[in-house]
């Protein structure tokens, strides 16, 4: 399988480049691996913040309401009792809840060759010559991907996020800059338009190409 390739400045080389069969051109069976690489990603960065109060740590309800019997009432110790309006939470969220999950690497890397194999297929993939800042700004960066003809949402993996790609991209809501070693499944599943520098495609292939499947697919 091969793809054109693009200049630094956005126009289209005369040489097309070819992707490594091991990763861009699998043969997907099932989605299970994507799916569970995409619930792990999002798990994993959930923030556990919401804290409910018990009825221990409610102020107030010392004194019990009534008398325990004579009144022809139910009994009742506290008025902070859970059943009472102002009372505690039973079983509500104490913040010291885990929600991450776990996905071993075998299982990571082959979901990401599924998923930049589904954006290879869908023609969804674009190797340009390197991706730089040299001003840092957003400007630059609108004036690239308008000469690519890359719409929605973006994704550009580059070889090594500094300050000025960060600059140059991070005021664009619908554009993503992300280094090739933390390239993830959630952020391939949910661009249409995949950017990817030449050094930022070597370390794909090294990270995850057929040496990697043979052992893996052996273990």
């Amino acid at each position: 399988m091969s793809v054109s390739t693009y200049t630094k400045s956005g126009n289209k080389a005369s040489a097309s480049i070819k992707l490594d069969k091991s990763i861009f051109d699998l043969t997907i069976k099932n989605h299970d691996s994507l799916k569970a690489a995409y619930v792990t990603y999002l798990a994993n960065g959930r923030s556990n913040l919401a804290v409910t109060k018990t009825r221990g740590l409610i102020r107030g309800g010392g004194r019990k309401p009534w008398r325990q019997k004579g009144t022809g009432r139910a009994r009742f110790g506290s008025s902070r009792n859970p059943i009472w309006r102002g009372g505690g939470i039973v079983f509500g969220p104490t913040g010291q809840e885990n929600f991450s999950h776990k996905l071993n690497q075998s299982a990571k890397r082959q979901a990401l060759r599924q998923a930049l194999s589904l954006a290879a297929k869908s023609d969804q993939l674009k190797v340009i010559e390197t991706f730089d800042s040299k001003d840092g700004l957003v400007k630059s960066t609108v004036k690239l991907l308008e000469k690519l003809e890359a719409k929605g949402n973006v994704l550009i993996v580059v070889s090594v996020k500094n300050e000025l790609v960060e600059r140059a991209t991070r005021n664009l809501s619908n554009v993503k800059a992300v280094q090739a070693k933390y390239l993830n499944v959630y952020d391939i599943l949910n661009a249409d338009q995949i950017i990817i520098s030449q050094k930022a495609l070597g370390i794909i292939s090294e990270w995850l190409g057929q040496a990697k499947a043979k052992v893996e697919a052996k273990s």
